[in-house]
């Protein structure tokens, strides 16, 4: 197979000039205007390209969503690029203690590796085809949403409209293991236990209270309990809050459950048993809310295919690409996975430290695995 985009001029420094600039506009999820001036930068780097803009406003709090299709009229169905553009890194990360910078092999930069760098080697490898004048497979469709890194509120169902209408998706999370990319996820769950006892003074009434914090310990380990490594189910209790006084029984507590699951059956197990706790004292009371909030990636027949097809393209840039094992961390592709549409994940940037302070991609991915995104587009029939 001859792929063109293995050869189409691409250049480092240009690319990094541009991962450089949407990285140091920082955009944590709730930083509204901080997404907004993403977006921006977005659309100017698509500036001069045969594509045509949509985009929608945020709302609940969230910034907005754009999508970029190519312009050309066709009947076929499209590619999606998808791509989130905000960070878990609060607003002076930049200035603080995660600089844009350089060091050897390694660009370091809040929300470099997770995942504006792949987002951005998606654009460059699509621009590099239209500058060659080497056509895609198909039309391309790029969607940037706001707000991965909660659960994806206000663009699942945007997501999922546009994965509908299209033969194969292409996720530019960034690469796992050295490099791998991502062709099945654990579904996550997210969960609210409410504990609520009775209050009474610590000292001259100890013996009327009924303390909300003491049954939550029992059921953290129960629900911590419930993780089976061997069926690939993890239960994770990581906010709690309760209490008003050292010296009040306290009346509620709260804390918020992470489920990670292999497939929806398991996942349908694992959400009766949650929400089918029961107190251990008899005079508290529990209240569960919560479910499954990405359903499972599983790695179909048809993902097969793609992997192979992936596979021949790095073959033709000069590397061997490879898969990992199902990850337990949740994407957006889950949402199109398993809406049965073949889904690659883990096409971005290689690199390491997600949503740490040593977060970096590295400068000798950047190249490839741009032009497997670009050979991806100019392939997938």
């Amino acid at each position: 197979m001859s792929i063109k985009a293995a050869t189409v001029p691409l250049h480092e420094d240009e690319v990094i000039e541009g991962i450089r600039r949407w990285v140091t506009i920082e955009s944590p999820t709730y930083d509204v205007g901080g997404i907004e001036a993403v977006l921006d930068a977005v659309e100017q780097d698509f500036e001069g390209l045969p594509v045509v803009f949509d985009r929608r406003e945020g709302r609940d709090g969230y910034g907005g969503i754009l999508k970029v299709s190519s312009a050309e009229p066709s009947n076929e169905k499209p590619i999606l690029v998808l791509t989130h553009i905000d960070t878990v890194h609060p607003k002076g990360t930049l200035t603080g203690r995660l600089p844009f910078r350089r060091d050897g092999d390694k660009l370091f930069g809040p929300g470099l590796y997770d995942m504006k760098g792949g987002a951005y080697l998606a654009v460059a490898g699509y621009r590099a085809l239209v500058r060659a004048g080497v056509p895609t497979a198909r039309p391309v469709t790029f969607l940037f949403t706001p707000d991965e890194e909660v659960g994806s509120p206000t663009s699942r169902a945007v997501i999922e409209e546009e994965a509908a209408r299209a033969a194969y998706v292409l996720v530019t999370e960034p690469a796992r293991d050295g490099g791998r990319i991502v062709t099945a996820r654990k579904g996550v769950g997210r969960f609210t236990l409410t504990c609520t006892g009775r209050p009474a003074h610590a000292g001259a009434r100890h013996m009327d209270g009924r303390s909300a914090i003491r049954e939550m310990a029992h059921q953290i380990l129960a629900i911590e309990g419930m993780t089976d490594y061997a069926r690939g189910i993890t239960t994770t209790v990581g906010l709690i809050k309760g209490g008003t006084a050292a010296n009040v029984t306290p009346e509620t507590c709260t804390a918020e459950i992470d489920l990670r699951v292999p497939d929806p059956e398991v996942g349908a197990e694992m959400v009766a048993r949650i929400r089918g706790l029961s107190p251990v004292d008899p005079d508290v009371t529990l209240a569960i809310d919560g479910g499954i909030n990405r359903p499972a990636y599983p790695k179909t027949a048809m993902i097969v295919d793609m992997l192979e097809r992936a596979r021949q393209v790095a073959h033709a840039v000069g590397f061997d690409l490879a898969d990992c094992p199902m990850t337990g961390g949740g994407s957006d592709g889950n949402f199109t996975a398993a809406l049965g549409v073949p889904t690659l994940d883990g096409l971005g940037i290689d690199g390491a430290g997600a949503h740490t302070l040593e977060e970096h991609g590295l400068v000798s991915s950047i190249l490839p695995r741009a032009r497997v995104l670009a050979g991806l587009m100019e392939t997938l029939r």
